[in-house]
């Protein structure tokens, strides 16, 4: 790619946020133990605290979404990383349940619209046909993110507590400050900008996701589909470094260890679940992922050993979280310019709001039954998700065929 100096500085700010909004919202994953014991909750109150954030996401999502098809995107992007980052910040300060409840709505206020902006940004700068790579790269930048939380974990906590590791949520502002002086927001390129310009003063709102029934059915079955993603990843990710520590004996730092091995499953998932995107397209790719997913996180529950438990969660997070990389160039593909912004952060963050509920699930089938209940709750899910993928119709068609070469498309 042929970027400018202001574009690339653009495109690499938009990459790295991922990053960082992967590692503040990963805190939570390494501190929620000490969280539990602290505040003196049950695991049910410490699961809404991630479906809390999750709601936040949503509303988030929505908002800078809309702001962000009608407005400066980079603009925009900039307020989404101040604001997940201060609020994860002040999680220092927590005195009650309540207090975090908050912050963690707010922080995911901000996380949710950073995501949708970011790839919209990425999607102005990137040419189509390279969007699944893109994707891949954004998606491994954020596994980046949640290695590197595991490493602050285990640096952080145990000498500063939890509190002490939620204040490294300042570290994201870096890339505003940086972003302020590397990038003019207003000379970033976005290809196509000018293509709806009228449509954008018209539309860009929620119910420009639900035009007619098809584009309606496949904006559901998209929700549907996130909705599974979210669920398996944080339903693994926040509960099962809490199950090794309490039920295998297994420390921070241990667990700390299996959460690196299943993120680094998870970036080599990405590169390959990306190629096959631009290769192979959608149905194929998700298919062959969906099937292994159900597979990989049932049979996970077998794993005994130390050994067996690090490779086992390799393989999950390679077919688990491989997938992911593939929403933004998808959602970006099946949607016009001046809904893009908006469609990426409201599929999204639905998946989010409704997905992150499976914390709450989980802790309660904890509380009540065993792990294997757990993973045969996961594997129904992915292979919904695969129905869901089956029933769009527009994935049938050659991929690379736009759907936003005209407004007639969705009109």
């Amino acid at each position: 790619m042929k970027l400018s100096k202001n574009d690339r500085n653009a495109l690499i700010s938009a990459i790295i946020a991922s990053g960082t909004d992967d590692l503040n919202v990963m805190f939570l994953s390494f501190s929620l133990t000490s969280i539990i014991a602290s505040l003196a909750i049950s695991k049910v109150e410490a699961g809404w605290i991630a479906t809390i954030t999750n709601l936040g996401m949503l509303l988030g999502g929505i908002v800078f979404g809309i702001l962000a098809d009608k407005c400066n995107k980079f603009k925009v992007f900039r307020w989404t990383v101040t604001i997940f980052s201060l609020a994860t910040a002040l999680i220092f300060f927590t005195p009650n349940l309540e207090y975090l409840y908050l912050m963690r709505f707010i922080a995911g206020i901000g996380v949710g619209g950073e995501y949708g902006v970011a790839i919209a940004i990425m999607a102005g700068l990137v040419p189509k046909e390279q969007m699944g790579r893109m994707s891949s790269i954004n998606g491994i930048v954020g596994q980046i993110g949640s290695i590197t939380s595991a490493a602050l974990a285990g640096l952080i906590a145990p000498i500063f507590g939890w509190r002490g590791l939620f204040l490294c949520g300042l570290l994201p502002l870096g890339i505003v400050f940086w972003s302020l002086i590397a990038v003019d927001a207003d000379q970033v390129s976005d290809f196509d900008a000018d293509l709806l310009k009228e449509a954008r003063q018209e539309k860009g709102k929620i119910k420009d996701l639900f035009p007619n029934p098809t584009i309606a059915a496949q904006t559901i079955c998209l929700m549907v589909m996130t909705t599974v993603q979210i669920a398996g990843y944080f339903g693994m990710m926040n509960w099962l470094p809490s199950i090794m520590q309490e039920q295998a004996g297994v420390s921070m730092s241990g667990s700390s260890v299996w959460m690196i091995t299943t993120i680094l499953g998870m970036c080599f998932g990405m590169i390959v679940f990306g190629n096959l995107l631009d290769h192979m397209g959608p149905r194929k790719s998700y298919s062959i992922f969906l099937v292994a997913s159900a597979l990989s996180v049932y049979l996970f529950s077998f794993a005994r050993t130390e050994w067996s438990i690090l490779i086992a969660g390799a393989i999950v997070g390679f077919f688990v979280n491989g997938m992911f990389a593939g929403y933004g160039a998808m959602i970006t593909r099946l949607y016009p310019h001046y809904v893009r912004s908006l469609a990426n952060n409201v599929i999204l963050n639905v998946g989010r709001a409704i997905g992150g509920f499976s914390s709450v699930v989980i802790g309660f089938i904890l509380q009540n039954a065993t792990v294997t209940t757990v993973m045969l709750f996961l594997a129904g899910l992915y292979l919904l998700s695969l129905l869901a993928m089956l029933s769009i119709s527009n994935l049938k068609q050659e991929y690379y065929q736009q759907l936003n070469e005209s407004v007639e498309n969705i009109d």
